[in-house]
């Protein structure tokens, strides 16, 4: 890395990876690099030099127009000029060197800026790259046109817009070895979550063939989430899998001249039904990541590739990650939509931030002027090329790409909301619609008709003031962990499992296991949301365990208390093939739900697999910080047999330190406290159905909801019962319901009455926290 101001950030990489983490298992194909030095020694040739400076110093950056006109001469001046003998002459030395009598040997050649990857910069994807060059002669072509990229359009603007001085940025070709991932995959990762900045994982990208259609944002690539802590321990590690379209693949061509030696071609569809790279080369990939990211001390950006020949998985660069990990930590940034609206597209959201504005439908870089400050950017895929305009756009949407591409890069770098990969988006979006696109709501970015109104909260969270109970939250959403998990809190006081099961499956449990025997439409709609598993069971189990480990990762150390899925019938019916096995009930908040539904001979075998995949999560995976809730126990009755129904299932109370939560939700539960109580680890309160109850109202009627408040005498009467009888006990109790959200004041009376934690859902946890502090330090 001393090497940089010669080579560049990314050839200097790669050399100190080759001379220092060979031995500990990290992979890098060999090559060479020209240097900085020939480089200017290049521009010092027929006066370039001088003719680049003149024009550049009249250049005004913002004409888009005039910035096209003036790069593209400055590049032809580039190509036009010789190299020097003495860079000639040692570029066949190196090459000869390499290739070792192999004259089939195909080689990338990059480019490798001497301000480029600093950790203070992104220069993304503004230099050229070309990719399967054979031949010396061939070579030489590539470096000239990587020395001319130094002036694509892109470039010259963000450098004038970083405040880079044209005359101290050279650059440097490296010529390396390439892999033969056409066969085999590719992609990008880093070594934090690129959307929260969470540091406990490694976010893996991966599709067929070459690695630019990644990078360029031309596919929608599979992804993996990898914890870092449990890999460390040599469990099983992966938290998530997003099965990407993979529409196209980079291949070699059969021509191998710089610009015409690869070819993108459609992927077979059985292929882009199934995962490109397996468990065990994710885990060998975030290993290497973590080799990289231990020795260079920061969060990296890692583009690698799998060899179809030997079946090994190289590194082929390596740099700074240059967005997230700059970020102040101690500043929360929320953005809120305050209204609702009709989501008319949805993708890949980039960033926490909501943008809104008319749509600008740009399908080609020649379009780019038509594109005002305040306008929706709305295209296919953006090149780099693009960036000068990306900045003008209140957000960016495309139909193609993921979230390591360089689309996803600049808008991150630029604070800008993007949502990539929507698919339709050109094709649903109108010129000129009033839209609002939010990143704010998890994982998948949505694209709303009209402009809604949101707002922007910004809290420093440096001090937290003391109080005297534990404030935790209730995260169902997965896609949210790693961003709310920098919230101050103590852990997950309701996680819940039936929103896992309608994001991340969407199907009844009993068609999956009935899958055989479905009809038609139904078994053709199941098949479409298990593809990549291997089977319709392992897919339930699969999504359940990814759901919840990225619960716990997330927030690990501390405890995240995992509810057991409390659908109603209803609820269940609206799951694909839920039809075939519910009930119609009259009445489904009383029906078929809670215990009394997993101890039924009809859904034990469905309960089951909740069961095999906590205890994976627990067991296999390490994460022992998940504890169990059972939810709606209407008898003390009932209460055992559920706690014999999970020990039977491998979830004995007590081994390897579980713990058995009831959710107290029934007037009778709070009555008869201490009796369930003998079944279980403490209480957490369910304030919602508790309310409803005992005020004998339907909280979703319109004509009654009035009367429902959680702070009336009669409910607080119960909730005192529940949280003395814990005390008495020496036992757990928390509250989880919406009450404390809403209303501060009923925190203040639970934290009077000592219960030991409150949760709370994220969006009041700063506030509740610092009302009761101030309440504590009033009194």
């Amino acid at each position: 890395m001393s090497d940089v101001d010669r080579v560049g950030g990314k050839n200097a990489s790669l050399g100190e990876m080759i001379s220092n983490l060979a031995n500990a298992g990290v992979s890098v194909p060999g090559g060479f690099a020209t240097t900085a030095h020939a480089y200017r020694e290049f521009l010092a040739k027929d006066g370039l030099k001088e003719r680049i400076d003149s024009a550049l110093d009249t250049l005004d950056v913002n004409d888009v127009n005039e910035l096209a006109r003036v790069g593209a001469r400055i590049r032809q001046w580039v190509i036009d000029t010789p190299l020097p003998q003495s860079l000639e002459q040692a570029l066949e030395a190196a090459y000869d060197e390499l290739r070792q009598d192999n004259d089939a040997m195909a080689v990338a050649v990059r480019s490798s800026a001497t301000a480029e990857d600093l950790p203070d910069a992104s220069f993304a994807g503004q230099q050229e790259t070309f990719l399967n060059i054979v031949g010396l002669a061939q070579v030489k072509i590539a470096v000239k046109e990587v020395f001319a990229s130094l002036f694509n359009d892109r470039a010259i603007s963000y450098r004038v817009h970083q405040g880079f001085d044209h005359g101290l940025v050279a650059l440097s070709a490296g010529i390396q070895k390439m892999v033969r991932s056409e066969t085999a995959a590719s992609g990008v990762m880093f070594t934090m979550d690129t959307e929260s900045g969470f540091d406990g994982v490694v976010f893996i990208t991966a599709s067929y063939g070459l690695g630019e259609t990644v990078v360029q944002g031309a596919v929608n690539p599979d992804e993996f989430y990898v914890h870092k802590a449990t890999l460390a321990n040599n469990r099983p590690a992966v938290l998530r899998r997003n099965l990407g379209s993979k529409a196209i693949k980079m291949v070699y061509a059969g021509n191998q001249s710089a610009g015409s030696s690869v070819d993108t071609v459609q992927v077979d569809p059985e292929d882009r039904g199934r995962f490109c790279i397996n468990d065990a080369e994710v885990s060998e990939l975030a290993k290497q990541a973590m080799i990289i990211e231990a020795h260079y001390k920061r969060p990296m950006d890692i583009e690698w590739a799998k060899d179809g020949d030997d079946g090994r998985i190289y590194i082929v660069q390596a740099r700074p990650e240059t967005v997230k990990s700059r970020v102040a930590a101690n500043v929360m940034e929320r953005y809120l939509l305050n209204e609702q609206g009709k989501v008319i597209v949805e993708g890949r959201s980039i960033g926490h931030k909501i943008g809104s504005g008319p749509v600008k439908i740009v399908t080609s870089i020649n379009e780019m002027d038509r594109v005002l400050p305040g306008d929706v950017l709305v295209t296919d895929m953006t090149d780099p090329d693009w960036e000068p305009v990306m900045k003008r756009a209140s957000a960016i949407v495309t139909d193609r790409g993921g979230r390591t591409c360089h689309a996803a890069i600049i808008a991150r770098e630029l604070g800008i909301p993007a949502v990539v990969g929507c698919g339709d988006a050109t094709e649903v979006l109108k010129d000129k619609q009033l839209v609002t696109v939010s990143c704010a709501e998890g994982d998948t970015g949505l694209i709303y008709e009209g402009q809604l109104d949101f707002e922007l909260r910004e809290n420093t969270i440096d001090s937290m003031p003391d109080i005297p109970f534990k404030i935790m939250m209730n995260v169902g959403n997965p896609d949210r962990a790693f961003d709310f998990q920098s919230l101050p809190n103590a852990g997950v006081g309701l996680a819940r499992l039936e929103f896992i099961i309608n994001r991340m499956i969407g199907v009844h449990p009993k068609a999956l296991l009935n899958f055989d025997g479905l009809p038609q439409d139904v078994r053709q709609a199941v098949e479409k949301r298990i593809s990549g598993y291997s089977s319709p069971v392992d897919f339930y189990i699969d999504k359940l365990v990814e759901g919840i480990s990225t619960l716990a990762a997330a927030f690990a150390p501390k405890k995240v208390i995992v509810r057991l899925s409390d659908f109603k019938s209803n609820e269940y019916a609206n799951l694909i093939g839920g039809t075939l096995y519910e009930p119609d009930e009259e009445n489904p908040m009383l029906g078929f739900r809670g215990a009394s539904r997993y101890i039924s001979e009809t859904f034990r075998d469905c309960f089951e697999l909740e069961c095999r995949a906590l205890k994976r999560v627990r067991d296999d995976m390490g994460l022992d910080n998940v504890e169990i809730m059972v939810p709606f126990v209407r008898t003390v009755g009932e209460a055992r047999q559920v706690v014999d129904l999970l020990a039977e299932n491998g979830l004995r109370r007590g081994d390897n330190g579980l713990r058995l939560i009831m959710m107290c939700e029934l007037p009778a539960n709070a009555l008869l406290a201490d009796e369930f109580l003998e079944s279980f680890d403490g209480f957490s309160i369910g304030s919602n159905d508790l309310t409803q109850l005992t005020l004998g109202l339907d909280r979703d009627s319109g004509i009654v909801a009035h009367l429902f408040d959680e702070r009336n005498d009669a409910v607080k009467a119960l909730l005192s019962n529940a949280i003395q009888a814990c005390k008495k006990a020496d036992k757990y109790v928390g509250i989880c319901g919406q009450g404390p959200s809403d209303h501060p004041d009923l925190a203040k009376w639970l934290m009077d009455q000592g219960i030991d934690s409150v949760s709370l859902n994220p969006d009041s946890v700063l506030d509740t926290w610092f009302f009761l502090a101030e309440e504590q330090v009033n009194r």
